[in-house]
């Protein structure tokens, strides 16, 4: 056998890797491994070994991560001894509230057992990333309203239910600037996260910022404006409409769409979000050759939410798709129905349909994607 398979075929405890991924005997460099070797490959003993290692070493990472104090009770109960987790928020959960997290989907919980099932790299690196039940909790649980209660061991099912669904699902005890805030704050620094390194990216936000002149950016913003509908006459039977978008005194604008009160435009348009910002605030106008263009709605997108919420989780690529944040509908705003932001293939997007303002009728759909000058 050639040096470099005994290589691969050497057990954890003699390769001194820091990193589970980057072992030299991880999953990806046998692929290659049994490619030199051929089918032959896969009756060698040392790499029969090394696979049944591979697997080892990853479950022993996740019993030392459940030996850890705070784990050793259920993130959303309390019960004693958990024995599943959640791969993509990072919790250990008992075996009744492990129930529950399956009926929300793997899209918002993929449940694992600790011990029968067989860990991905990347699902391991996700618990080692958020740190454990007290981190996931600090964001998940920071603002609990009075009147709820946590449930306890012995609670009943929709007790369970309702609480892990509020917590995880509609996200409801995220501090308020995750959810929906007017307003930048002083005090948006979270009291811990999800893992050192999302706290380090928080806290490390000012000194990422790129300056143009005398302003501070923070990120890009891409605006898709994809549809209209049912939108105003101004023309004698239809209109001509285009979006104009204004972020500070920045303007983006659409393609105009002839004789159409239903437009498709599918058109992204790009914006510097300053440290300062504001709302991102749209109109609707009817194009015309001969005189001023007649305006057929505005609204106002609160830019907080997203923004919060991808600062707070750092690099939105270490993730699985999950729900970070929510701008909730209310008679203040334009929104036709809560909007939530995403992780969706490592990008931090929110789609927000509104309902146009001071005009007798239209709606507009846009899709927003948060992007960071170091991306």
């Amino acid at each position: 056998m050639s040096n470099r398979a005994y290589e691969l075929g050497r057990p954890a405890s003699e390769t001194h890797c820091c990193h589970y991924r980057s072992c030299p005997f991880s999953k990806h460099f046998l692929r290659l491994h049994f490619l030199s070797l051929g089918m032959k490959g896969l009756e060698d003993p040392l790499i029969i070994r090394s696979m049944r290692d591979d697997t080892l070493e990853g479950k022993r990472i996740i019993k030392d991560l459940l030996n850890q104090s705070d784990n050793r009770s259920c993130a959303d109960c309390g019960a004693p001894d958990p024995k599943w987790a959640s791969s993509n928020i990072g919790v250990f959960i008992c075996l009744k509230c492990c129930g529950v997290h399956r009926s929300l989907g793997t899209h918002i919980s993929k449940v694992l057992s600790v011990t029968l099932d067989d860990w991905s790299d990347d699902e391991i690196d996700a618990m080692i990333e958020v740190g454990g039940n007290s981190s996931a909790n600090s964001i998940y649980e920071a603002f609990i309203p009075e009147g709820v209660k946590k449930p306890g061991p012995d609670a009943s099912h929709e007790e369970r239910t309702r609480f892990i669904r509020s917590k995880y699902e509609l996200q409801e005890f995220l501090k308020p600037s995750l959810r929906i805030a007017s307003r930048p704050s002083e005090r948006g620094t979270l009291q811990s996260s999800f893992s050192r390194k999302i706290m380090d990216s928080f806290r490390s936000s000012n000194s990422s910022k790129k300056s143009e002149g005398m302003v501070e950016f923070i990120g890009l913003l891409k605006v898709k404006v994809i549809n209209g509908t049912n939108l105003a006459i101004r023309d004698m039977l239809s209109s001509d409409p285009y979006v104009v978008l204004n972020l500070g005194p920045q303007t983006a604008q659409t393609n105009v769409v002839k004789s159409n009160l239903n437009p498709v435009w599918n058109q992204e348009l790009m914006l510097s979000v300053p440290q300062d910002f504001g709302p991102l605030k749209l109109r609707v106008f009817d194009h015309d050759t001969f005189s001023a263009d007649d305006i057929m709605g505005e609204a106002e997108v609160d830019l907080q939410p997203m923004i919060t919420s991808a600062m707070a989780f750092g690099d939105a690529g270490m993730f699985g798709d999950m729900q970070i944040g929510k701008w909730l509908k209310s008679h203040d705003n334009a929104l036709i129905t809560d909007s939530t932001v995403n992780i969706v293939d490592g990008k931090v997007k929110q789609e927000v349909s509104l309902k146009l303002q001071n005009v007798e009728s239209g709606e507009i759909e846009l899709e927003l994607e948060w992007m960071p000058l170091d991306q």
